[in-house]
């Protein structure tokens, strides 16, 4: 049997449009790629998404589809100002942070993710900094295993300074004239001393919490203006804090 052209055109229109409806009601058709990292496969936390495959072209709404972190969360944390931060693409941090001389991208943002969740995150495989902005955010949720705030205290990075090097914000550097050992000062309880720096060097929040005898406060504010500003002697509190300090830093 030969078939004249408008028969042979109403079958393909049928076999194409009618497999794409059966495809599409079995669930087999796609029009657009799925924004769902892989899932753990093995151990406790099997069948939760895997921050490590969070991919360049999600947004931050994608992100929050999958993990338990806001996407305003995410913008405050890598200092993104817009008024739908779900929209903002990950990829579009390497441009924003171009300029600033540090690497951060996509896998700082699995790296935070990770951090924040308490999901696991495998610091070998590729060297990564935090903005500092970040590095706040999971320093006040004061989840952090020892071995993430160890990694965090010598990866986070102030995007205002210049990017000679990588090192650790909460460190200073001792003055000239000063004897002391360079490695204790590092540690030293001074005006300049922030609540951040006190976690970043291993003092548990908790234990801040129990000498101020409140909450823990911004981990960018000063010790000394936090007792200023709440009626606290900081000359008695500094011994008590450097007590602390010296317990985890020797």
């Amino acid at each position: 049997m030969t078939l004249t052209s408008k028969p042979l055109s109403v079958m393909l229109f049928v076999i194409l449009f009618g497999g794409i409806a059966l495809s599409s009601a079995m669930g087999w058709w796609a029009t657009e790629s799925t924004k769902e990292p892989a899932a753990f496969t093995e151990g406790e936390f099997a069948g939760l998404a895997n921050p490590a495959d969070i991919r360049g072209s999600y947004t931050f709404g994608d992100i929050a589809n999958s993990f338990d972190v806001t996407p305003g969360i995410l913008a405050q944390a890598f200092g993104i100002i817009t008024d739908d931060p779900a929209t903002f693409a990950v990829k579009d941090l390497e441009v924003l942070y171009l300029d600033s001389g540090y690497e951060i991208g996509t896998n700082s943002v699995r790296m935070f993710v990770a951090f924040y969740t308490g999901l696991p995150f495998d610091l070998t495989a590729e060297e990564t900094v935090m903005p500092k902005s970040a590095a706040d955010i999971l320093l006040a949720k004061g989840s952090l295993t020892p071995e993430q705030a160890a990694y965090l205290e010598t990866h986070t990075v102030n995007v205002n300074e210049p990017a000679s090097a990588v090192e650790p914000v909460a460190e200073s550097t001792p003055a000239v004239e000063e004897t002391h050992d360079p490695v204790a000062e590092e540690y030293t309880v001074k005006g300049k001393t922030t609540f951040g720096d006190l976690i970043l060097w291993g003092v548990p929040k908790e234990t801040i919490e129990a000498l101020i005898d409140a909450d823990m406060p911004d981990p960018a504010m000063k010790v000394k203006d936090y007792a200023s500003a709440n009626g606290l002697d900081f000359e008695t509190l500094k011994p008590a804090l450097q007590a602390e300090v010296d317990k985890v830093k020797p």
